[in-house]
């Protein structure tokens, strides 16, 4: 909620919390929490996106839970990713 009300040190945090460390793992979970995100948590649909097999992408997302401590497959952690990784981008 800090960075939608355009706190900026909330905005660097979110950031370094959830993309830094999925970033500094591995270019292949960056790509799955990005096509996870785009298949609005469809498991299936991102699996077949990412040509894996779905237990593969159970794993990945597994990992991004670990490193991060948000869980891709809810809805509050995967709208904190999504903030996350958009403002990586900017």
């Amino acid at each position: 909620e800090r960075v939608l009300a355009g706190e900026a040190e909330a905005r660097t945090r979110l950031v370094e919390l959830c993309y830094q460390p999925v970033s500094n793992a591995s270019s292949a979970l960056v790509e799955t929490v990005q096509a996870l995100l785009e298949t609005n948590g469809n498991i299936e649909a991102t699996a077949r996106s990412l040509f894996v097999h779905p237990n593969t992408l159970r794993y990945r997302l597994s990992r991004v839970s670990e490193l991060t401590g948000y869980d891709p497959r809810e809805a509050r952690d995967a709208f904190a990713l999504r903030l996350a990784f958009t403002l990586a981008r900017l």
